[in-house]
């Protein structure tokens, strides 16, 4: 490359060659150049929400008085055309960076006021509109940064989480309503238990999401608080005491989110439990889904084999030596988020609980596995719901054979007969392989019409007042 393709742009440090055709900055390259690290950069979700908390800030200030006219515009134009994707490659800079994320707070500030002194009129490098003076006024890396996390980490869940699991609840809803009278032998301890419907083991399942969707709302309690006017240290030092409040206000409005000041700035900025808390939610909405794939797993183990209650779809060939071989393909990728988003949680947890004295310096690590697992389980939800669960079938006929060989047919006797008899008839049967009617007949502890009454396996699912007649 020559010097054509390079230009020269400064900071504290002093001069920095940058690519001609980037918006970004000294301090950004420095960043680039310094964590070779990973290659893992933030994805749409982090940047976007850098370019909401930057657009909401210019408002503010702007309203204030705090930055002249003109120049605001120009900031929350630029700051729009992050919002809205333009830009997403002029954030270069590695996720292990700093703790504070100050290397990625100050490539948006760059990116912005190079992109905000473009519509100016001025030349890109120029300053005309400054990444610090303008873009960052009133901020610091400690307060914008956990903002953008709480900020994209709402907008995850809020937008593409929530949608997604409410798609799985649904097409599990309406797998309770299709098998609801398909009786099946229950099991428990992976033995034949009484029997169950099909239905209402997949209305287990659906409330197991249910109560998934409700675990992720319940993260808007304090991921809606925004550290946003603490600046470096939580006091607020060169900020505008109505900064804060304000410029929530704007990231409400542009997130159609609720969310307001932090109740205390210093615990905002130097501990991340809401962080942590959070990412707990979604580790146990990913065991929920890790348990229903492992279910659905075992349903329709087989086809000849194993259990084959279930019919799983044919998504694509399973083997690359055994022709005809079908796999749970879907379900197997959704247990292997399951194990990704615990070895994240695991990484959200230790950040979390490392803040020392005034900053917690952990902040871009929470935020990439925050979103990491959020977008991991929308993507699961959705996929688990649209190509296994709804395309599930129930063998309804292997189901009835197998649930009258079952030997936990005989708890039923024991009202009748007693726990005693009931065991015995359950014994003979195992070793004389016979069912449970036939030994009960055998014996003559009840007439044909008695064992068809009380070896009702329909009846059995539901539940009786003892002694009605």
């Amino acid at each position: 490359m020559t010097d054509e393709d390079y230009r020269t742009e400064r900071d504290s440090l002093g001069e920095m060659q940058v690519p001609a055709d980037a918006y970004w900055g000294a301090q950004t390259q420095r960043a680039v150049e310094n964590f070779p690290i990973s290659g893992i950069t933030f994805g749409r979700r982090f940047v976007r929400a850098l370019g909401v908390v930057k657009k909401g800030a210019a408002q503010a200030n702007r309203e204030l008085g705090l930055i002249p006219e003109d120049k605001a515009e120009c900031i929350v134009e630029a700051a729009e055309e992050v919002i809205a994707g333009d830009h997403d490659d002029q954030f270069p800079v590695d996720v292990f960076q700093t703790g504070s994320g100050t290397s990625s707070n100050m490539n948006a500030n760059e990116v912005i006021a190079n992109r905000a002194t473009e519509l100016y009129g001025g030349d890109i490098g120029s300053r005309e509109i400054h990444p610090n003076d303008h873009v960052n006024y009133g901020q610091s890396s400690n307060d914008v940064i956990p903002t953008a996390m709480h900020v994209a980490s709402m907008e995850a869940v809020e937008k593409d989480l929530l949608p997604a699991l409410t798609t799985l609840r649904d097409e599990l809803a309406a797998k309770e309503e299709e098998f609801a009278d398909v009786v099946k032998t229950g099991r428990t301890h992976l033995q034949d238990a009484t029997p169950v419907t099909l239905g209402q083991e997949f209305g287990g399942y659906r409330a197991q999401v249910e109560k998934g969707i409700d675990r992720a709302k319940n993260t808007r309690d304090h991921l809606s608080e925004l550290a946003l006017g603490g600046t470096a240290t939580g006091t607020g030092l060169n900020t505008h005491p109505d900064f804060p409040e304000l410029a929530a206000e704007y990231i409400s409005e542009e997130t159609e989110l609720a969310f307001g000041e932090a109740e205390n700035h210093f615990e905002a900025q130097a501990a991340h439990d809401a962080m942590g808390e959070a990412h707990g939610q979604l580790r146990t909405i990913a065991g929920s889904l890790n348990k229903i794939a492992n279910d659905l797993r075992l349903l329709a183990s087989g086809p000849r084999n194993g259990l084959g209650e279930l019919d799983q779809p044919e998504n694509q060939p399973g083997s690359s030596i055994m022709p005809g071989k079908i796999n749970p393909v879907v379900a197997e990728a959704v247990n292997q988020v399951h194990k990704q988003v615990v070895g994240n949680d695991a990484a959200v947890a230790a950040g979390a609980a490392e803040g020392q004295i005034d900053l917690n310096l952990y902040k871009p690590v929470l935020a990439h596995n925050f979103l990491q697992s959020a977008e991991l389980l929308t993507n699961a939800s959705e996929t688990f719901a649209e190509k296994f669960v709804h395309k599930l079938e129930a063998d309804e006929e292997h189901c009835e054979e197998r649930v009258q060989q079952s030997m936990a047919l005989a708890t039923a006797l024991n009202p009748a007969i007693g726990y005693d008899k009931a065991s015995k008839v359950a014994k003979k049967a195992m070793a004389e392989e016979k069912t449970i009617r036939e030994v009960v007949l055998e014996e003559g502890y009840l007439d044909e019409d008695e064992v068809d009454e009380v070896l009702d396996p329909r009846k059995m699912t539901e539940r009786v007042i003892l002694g009605d007649e």
